[in-house]
């Protein structure tokens, strides 16, 4: 639906985003997931024709930014960080002025706030002034008005940002349920965010794509990174490094004894090694206690990817 190519843009000698290829499919929640001036804004600004790139192109649906720029913005809706609303006015009112704007019959414009407001859960302040709601519900009327026109891709630059974990969990839930039927892209730097809402993930760096891929395939990395956790007795350590080392995809051990138990981590490669493993302890009279596999976390693969250095 989405083809990315190239896409470059500079701010005086500073790159913001470097030569960025990206496909993105229908029906996908993608998050973009970077640090702080990664380029993550940039992108959704181009994507939306409030910036201009400086090399490179972007398609929607056959349609070029260079020069179908008002035919792309009619099949995006757009929600900021900071959700642009008028605070003056009531949040029934400010739905019907979006929906005018946007140019919905006024036949079907009653229906379709109502739809949104139960979307986005807004019945209890539709006739509130929005001044007087929380962040979390001016988030709320943000993303009804994102939706107005009924776009077939969201985008959503930091959604859940001020916001707490009550209303973080509540957008969740409504990002989800939109994805059952839209594309949607979402920028932000919260880990857990993407863990929970998305499809894919592309990690951003100093304006370069870094990985993507599932949390899963990220969290499993390109040689099928893991770590096994084993709770031992009756073996000593220089037995457990001899047997253990010994099987192929182990790269690394660390020991430690606790109440008696010898404890385990195995630095794995090369896929899921864990019936070489438990095979390898069996030939042994030693008891296993504990055994675990975990892949890397996301937030150390994040670390690995974006830190200085």
């Amino acid at each position: 639906m989405i083809e990315i190519s190239g896409l470059t843009r500079y701010y005086g000698d500073l790159c913001a985003l470097d030569h960025i290829d990206l496909t993105i499919e229908k029906g996908k929640i993608l998050g973009l997931l970077g640090p702080n001036g990664a380029g993550k804004t940039t992108a959704m600004r181009i994507l939306t024709g409030y910036l201009a790139p400086t090399e490179g192109d972007v398609t929607v649906k056959g349609l070029s930014i260079d020069g179908d720029m008002v035919g792309i913005k009619r099949l995006i809706g757009y929600l900021p960080e900071s959700a642009p609303v008028y605070q003056d006015m009531l949040v029934f009112d400010y739905l019907v002025y979006v929906a005018d704007i946007r140019g919905i019959p006024a036949g079907e414009r009653l229906a379709r706030i109502h739809e949104l407001a139960d979307i986005c859960g807004l019945n209890e302040v539709m006739h509130r002034s929005i001044h007087e709601l929380s962040k979390g519900y001016r988030q709320r009327v943000g993303l009804a008005h994102a939706m107005i026109a009924d776009p077939e891709i969201l985008i959503l630059d930091e959604p859940t940002s001020g916001l707490d974990p009550n209303q973080i969990a509540e957008i969740r839930d409504i990002i989800r349920k939109i994805g059952k039927e839209k594309t949607v892209i979402l920028s932000t730097h919260i880990l857990s965010e993407v863990e929970a809402t998305c499809d894919r993930v592309v990690i951003i760096n100093k304006g370069k794509i870094v990985a993507d891929g599932s949390t899963e395939e990220l969290k499993r990395g390109p040689s099928g990174e893991c770590s096994i956790h084993l709770s031992l007795t009756g073996a000593s350590e220089k037995d457990a490094r001899a047997l253990l080392g010994a099987i192929p995809g182990v790269a690394e051990i660390e020991t430690a004894r606790s109440d008696g138990e010898l404890r385990l981590l195995l630095a794995c490669s090369g896929g899921d090694i864990r019936e070489r493993v438990y095979r390898a302890i069996r030939e042994k009279d030693w008891v296993l206690l504990e055994f675990s596999r975990e892949a890397k976390s996301l937030e150390k693969i994040f670390s690995e990817l974006t830190k200085e250095g």
